[in-house]
C-alpha cells in the first residue's frame, strides 16, 4: 500500500515578482504536493492580494508602505513582518526578493533552520560569510533555484566533491553578444531590457547585458558549492539550452539542458530535489541543434573579470560589489549615467573602500550603505536618495 506524499508547507518571499509569479504557478499546478502558507510582497498590495485570494493565504505582508484598500486583509508591513513571516513553520522557503532587500528575511528563514530555496544570488554575494555561518549554526539547507546554480546542483548530486575540477557557467550573451564595442556608449535602457533568450525582471535584465548577473554568479556559486574562484569558469551558450556543466578530473562532463523555464528549477527546489512530471517543455536536441560555445570576452564583459577579483580579495568586497552595481543599474535606467559606465562604477567604488567586518549583519549592512552613497555621489544621486 503505498502512502500520499504530505503537502510541503511553502514561504513565499517576492510573490509578486518574475519568479515569485512562476512559482505561484507550480504550486498551483501540484496542489496535491504544496502549500503557501505565507506570503510577502514589496509594494503592490493589489498583486498580493490576488495571490492570497487564489490559495487562501492567512499571512501577507508588504515590505514598503502601508497596505492600501487592495491589499490581503490583515495585511501586515514593514521588514519586521517580512522576517517574521519568513521565520514560519514551513518546510521550504522560497527567497524570490530582488537584490539587497532579501538580506534580512532570508537570514530569518536560516535563523528559523528552514529550507532555503533562493532565486536571489545578490544574497550570498554581500553576506556570503555571515549566511554560511548562520546556517551551519541552525543546521538549514540552501537550494539554489537560478537556472546557472540549480544545473551545477543537479550536475553535483552523488559525486564526489572531491572529483570535481571546474565549474562551468554559462550565459546567453544578452542582446549585445555580437553588438560593436564602439556603440556601447549609446545603449538605451529599452536596448537593454530586450533579453534574447530569458523573460526575467527588469534589473537582473540589465545584469544579463552587462554580464554582471554571470560575475555575481561566480561569487555566489564560490559560496553555495564550496568552490575556489580558480575552479570557476564561465563560456557563452546563446540560446540557453545548456544552463551550465560539471567537469571531472577523469575527463567527464556533466551538462545540465533543457529548454529555458524558471518553472523546472523552481519545481525542483521546492520538491527538494525531487523531479515532479510535466513542469516544462521536454527538449529534443536534435532540434536544438547546433549547440555554440564562445569564451567569455574580457573586453565586451569585463564585469566577469572584476568579480573574480572580488570574490578573491574577499571581505566586504563583495557586498560593495553588489550593493554599487544595484545603484548603478538605477543610475543607468533612470538617466543618470551610460550603459558603458555601470562596470566603471562599480570598479571605483571596490577602489575606494578600505573594508570592513564581514562577519556581522552590522557590518554587511555598514557596507551595503557606504557602496550605495558612494555610486549616488558620483552620479549626482546622493541628495534625491536621501
Amino acid at each position: 500500500m503505498t502512502h500520499p506524499t504530505p503537502r510541503r508547507r511553502v514561504v513565499l518571499l517576492g510573490a509578486t515578482g518574475s519568479i515569485g509569479r512562476q512559482a505561484c504557478d507550480v504550486i498551483a499546478q501540484f496542489p496535491d504536493r504544496f502549500e503557501l502558507v505565507g506570503a510577502v510582497a514589496g509594494t503592490d498590495g493589489a498583486a498580493l492580494a490576488a495571490v492570497a485570494a487564489r490559495f487562501g493565504v492567512s499571512r501577507t505582508a508588504l515590505v514598503h508602505g502601508d497596505p492600501n484598500a487592495a491589499s490581503p486583509a490583515g495585511c501586515a508591513t514593514g521588514m519586521d513582518a517580512a522576517c517574521e513571516i519568513a521565520a514560519m513553520d514551513a518546510d521550504v522557503v522560497c527567497v524570490a526578493i530582488t537584490g539587497a532587500a532579501a538580506l534580512r528575511p532570508t537570514l530569518a528563514a536560516i535563523d528559523a533552520g528552514a529550507t532555503v530555496a533562493t532565486a536571489t544570488k545578490e544574497v550570498l554575494v554581500m553576506a556570503g560569510e555571515l549566511v554560511k555561518a548562520r546556517a551551519a549554526a541552525a543546521g538549514a539547507r540552501i537550494i539554489p533555484i537560478d537556472s546557472e546554480h540549480s544545473a551545477l546542483w543537479q550536475c553535483l548530486r552523488g559525486e564526489d566533491p572531491g572529483s570535481v575540477l571546474r565549474l562551468v557557467l554559462t550565459a546567453s550573451g544578452g542582446p549585445f553578444l555580437r553588438r560593436p564595442l564602439d556603440t556601447f556608449a549609446s545603449i538605451t535602457p529599452a536596448e537593454a531590457l530586450a533579453h534574447p533568450t530569458w523573460n526575467m525582471g527588469p534589473k537582473v535584465t540589465i545584469d544579463s547585458a552587462t554580464m554582471m548577473n554571470k560575475g555575481l554568479e561566480v561569487i555566489e556559486a564560490h559560496f553555495l558549492f564550496d568552490t575556489p574562484y580558480a575552479s570557476i569558469d564561465v563560456a557563452i551558450q546563446p540560446t540557453s539550452i545548456v544552463h551550465s556543466w560539471v567537469e571531472f578530473r577523469d575527463g567527464a562532463v556533466v551538462a545540465q539542458m533543457g529548454v529555458p523555464d524558471m518553472r523546472v528549477p523552481i519545481a525542483l527546489a521546492l520538491a527538494d530535489g525531487e523531479r515532479l512530471p510535466g513542469v516544462g517543455p521536454h527538449l529534443d536536441l536534435r532540434d536544438a541543434s547546433p549547440l555554440e560555445f564562445l569564451h567569455a570576452d574580457g573586453e565586451r564583459f569585463p564585469a566577469i573579470a572584476l568579480a573574480r577579483s572580488t570574490g578573491e580579495r574577499g571581505g566586504l568586497a563583495p557586498c560593495v560589489f553588489n550593493a554599487a552595481n544595484e545603484e548603478a543599474v538605477t543610475a543607468f535606467t533612470t538617466g543618470q549615467c551610460r550603459f558603458d559606465q555601470i562596470v566603471p562604477l562599480v570598479s571605483a567604488a571596490l577602489a575606494a573602500f578600505d573594508d570592513g567586518d564581514a562577519s556581522t549583519l552590522d557590518g554587511v549592512l555598514a557596507g551595503d550603505a557606504w557602496a550605495r552613497d558612494f555610486v549616488r555621489t558620483s552620479t549626482g544621486r546622493a541628495i534625491a536618495a536621501r
